[in-house]
């Protein structure tokens, strides 16, 4: 158990960091007279985000769905197709480069094609976020899979070991710490992800996400409204990070204490 003075020394500083730059922003856009839509003061950011918490709990809520399902998608299909290259090296050879080349296309450039296959609404986003979110859950898990100590392959080949029984009771345990960082390296870009998604797929008009309020902010200038909604994405992204990191922790603590 930590002390008071340790989770102290934990929590306070970045508290303080915090109040920190709230004074220094308002008082530069404050004294230092900027207009009010360069840089609206912390005062009234938070105005504004009051005045809007309706729309901004429920695109949170929007967004964090369409993020965590399609983190959920990429966890799922990231892990197979690991398991995949895990089984033949010429499955890996042949199908790895196309999982690079998915990641390098800039998703600008494939979202307005998922609009127009997909559709625009809740489908297209998740979509979007599960492609962008994919590839640290392939790299990582095949890492982890493929990088076993060769004695130890060895020694379950001795034993007539089938390639199942070499997956699951050999790379699959030492290639949890890796998809344990992959998860949160995902995680973050999900939400990412979403918010692009929401740029070019939107929801039709009919519910709007944290994409679509940072659109409307920045469109008709309502620069407080947009620093809400910006802050509102920061602090999603936190939380779905926090969640995954909580969550692994626990598997990696219950995995190697069991």
């Amino acid at each position: 158990m930590k002390s008071v003075r340790e989770i102290a020394l934990v929590v306070l500083p970045p508290i303080a960091f915090f109040l920190l730059v709230i004074l220094v922003w308002q008082l530069v856009a404050q004294i230092g007279q900027i207009p009010k839509y360069v840089l609206p003061s912390p005062i009234a950011v938070g105005r504004a985000a009051w005045n809007g918490r309706s729309a901004l709990c429920g695109a949170i809520t929007l967004t964090g769905a369409g993020a965590l399902c399609g983190f959920a998608a990429s966890l799922i299909v990231g892990t197979l197709i690991a398991f995949s290259f895990s089984f033949s090296k010429l499955i890996k050879a042949g199908c790895y480069p196309y999982a690079v080349f998915l990641q390098t296309v800039p998703i600008v450039a494939i979202a307005p094609l998922i609009v127009v296959w997909f559709g625009y609404g809740f489908q297209s986003v998740a979509l979007i976020a599960f492609i962008i979110s994919l590839f640290p859950i392939i790299t990582n898990a095949t890492a982890g899979l493929t990088n076993v100590d060769r004695d130890l392959v060895d020694l379950f080949e001795l034993h007539n070991a089938s390639r199942w029984q070499v997956l699951f009771k050999l790379r699959v345990p030492a290639a949890v710490p890796y998809l344990v960082t992959g998860a949160r390296i995902s995680s973050g870009m999900a939400v990412i992800g979403a918010i692009v998604g929401e740029f070019f797929a939107g929801y039709g008009g009919m519910r709007d996400g944290l994409g679509y309020l940072i659109m409307d902010g920045t469109n008709q200038l309502k620069t407080d409204q947009l620093f809400a909604a910006v802050l509102a994405s920061t602090t999603l992204g936190m939380a779905v990070f926090t969640l995954v990191n909580i969550v692994g922790a626990t598997v990696l603590s219950r995995w190697y204490h069991a």
